[in-house]
């Protein structure tokens, strides 16, 4: 099977699995595990910020910054696209008792400007707005990124009225490597960042959240709470390490054959249009003959797989998984259809 469907669907390198295989180990809840520690280390030097915490995924590193920053009844502003209020199963409501204000950007894109009137004005009937969360690419607009001079004006305005700032930054390093950025440089604008190691860095699993002390101390009682402390995790922990010293800049292989697919969608009638391809993500707008569940019963014919992701829209996830022979073979394929 060639599978689009997400980056999430990697498997681990042979060079990964070696690594994992020699990891040593301990015991995370008791702080003892060394790859994990790390792992946690190298993590939150990269991004500039003070300390780490090893999740098993981007919705747990997610949540459990949101409770953190937030007390019940509180209000958190993202845009409506969002990954925290899409596809976390309501874990800002159930988890932490707060309300979300919708807004609507650019390709799940905030401006300082949305932000500065989505915050609510101190009144006993409404909530508290406390937390600001960013998502960096966005997914379900294709896969967009943000100029890093917005996130420098929307810091601005959430220290203006004393918002925390949360990045959920599950394709960070797709966002970094297009924009030829410094990770170093978001610690300074961020209170928070969710950074996911399953993704386009191909690590079998995890996440990892980085901020001040104080935070991630408060944030791993959180993660206690929540199910997530570990054990002998560190085994996983050495995929993320490996992961962060090899995979990084391969990413740019992924954004140059997002853009071969792209093309090659752009040519068949029953496209309307896709998104502004900047990364991996390919989204297209199906009209006409194909709608997106015909399309992908088709693709299935030859052993393709892509992902619904609306009554109109079919996404193509490109990754390290995804060979220059797989993706010829399916521009060939959606040639013939």
């Amino acid at each position: 099977m060639i599978d689009f469907r997400s980056d999430t669907v990697t498997k681990p390198t042979p060079g990964m699995l070696a690594f994992m295989q020699a990891a040593p180990v301990g015991d995370d809840v008791f702080g003892e595990d060394p790859s994990i520690n790390s792992l946690e280390k190298i993590t939150a030097a990269m991004f500039g910020k003070e300390a780490g915490l090893f999740c098993p995924s981007g919705t747990m590193t997610n949540q459990i910054a949101i409770k953190t920053h937030t007390q019940a009844g509180d209000e958190v502003i993202c845009d409506e696209l969002s990954h925290i209020y899409q596809y976390e199963g309501g874990g800002i409501a159930f988890n932490s008792g707060c309300s979300v204000k919708l807004l609507q950007g650019d390709r799940g894109r905030l401006t300082p400007e949305l932000i500065l009137a989505g915050i609510n004005a101190e009144d006993v009937h409404k909530p508290p707005t406390s937390l600001v969360s960013l998502e960096n690419t966005v997914n379900r607009g294709g896969g967009s990124c943000y100029d890093f001079s917005t996130f420098e004006a929307i810091k601005k305005v959430t220290d203006q009225h004393k918002l925390a700032l949360h990045l959920d930054g599950a394709r960070i390093f797709n966002a970094i490597v297009h924009k030829g950025e410094a990770p170093l440089n978001y610690g300074s604008v961020f209170d928070s960042l969710s950074i996911c190691l399953s993704k386009g860095l191909g690590a079998p699993v995890g996440s990892v959240l980085v901020g001040s002390t104080d935070f991630i101390k408060k944030a791993r009682r959180w993660r206690k709470v929540f199910g997530g402390g570990m054990r002998q995790a560190g085994f996983l922990a050495a995929a993320g390490i490996y992961a962060l010293d090899h995979h990084i800049y391969r990413l740019a292989e992924d954004h140059t054959k997002a853009l071969h697919l792209r093309d090659a969608l752009l040519k068949k009638d029953f496209v309307q249009e896709v998104l502004e391809v900047e990364t991996n993500i390919v989204i297209a707008n199906l009209h006409g003959k194909y709608t997106p569940s015909s399309l992908l019963s088709k693709l299935g014919e030859s052993g393709i797989l892509a992902y619904a992701i609306s009554p109109t829209q079919i996404r193509f996830v490109l990754h390290l998984d995804i060979t220059d022979d797989q993706l010829a073979k399916t521009i060939e394929t959606i040639n013939k259809i």
